[in-house]
């Protein structure tokens, strides 16, 4: 972290089939050891598998999914003369987005399903559908907070 600038933003590149930024990080974000296409092939496998079986379109589908898991508000610890105080605040746009990443990429991980693709389809659809372990920890993201709303007059 520099003294003297701040650092600036990285512009990112849409992704070739859908044109699209958001896409494109995601699929950063799935890729492991520098394997980016392989991370694409399972991200574009995944679109074909949601238009099949919704018969919709998928990037549609994969928005919808993505806003449906955003959390609006969490809860950091504050240290308040010896005690510590989970205190409700809210997010902002970046970091929803990459929570929602982070949630969405790491239950499909845990799923049970053969093979990634079959994993995160089912935890997309889960998550456009309004359920899934994605959601929930939204949820019970949202639940902390509002039960320690209480001590939002600590926030800094």
């Amino acid at each position: 972290m520099p003294r003297r600038r701040v650092v600036g933003k990285r512009e990112i590149q849409p992704d070739a089939r859908f044109n699209d930024w958001l896409v494109a990080k995601f699929i950063n974000c799935l890729m492991m050891q520098g394997k980016k296409s392989v991370a694409e092939g399972i991200f574009y496998d995944v679109m074909d598998q949601i238009a099949r079986r919704t018969k919709e379109d998928p990037l549609k589908i994969f928005r919808r999914a993505i806003e449906n898991i955003k959390p609006q508000v969490e809860v950091k610890s504050r240290r308040v003369g010896g005690a510590t105080y989970q205190v409700p605040v809210e997010v902002r746009a970046e970091r929803k987005t990459a929570l929602a990443f982070r949630w969405l990429l790491g239950f499909a991980r845990a799923r049970s399903e053969k093979g990634m693709v079959q994993k995160l389809t089912a935890e997309v659809i889960d998550a456009f559908n309004g359920r899934g372990n994605a959601i929930k920890k939204r949820d019970d993201t949202h639940r902390m907070a509002e039960a320690n709303k209480a001590f939002a007059h600590y926030r800094w």
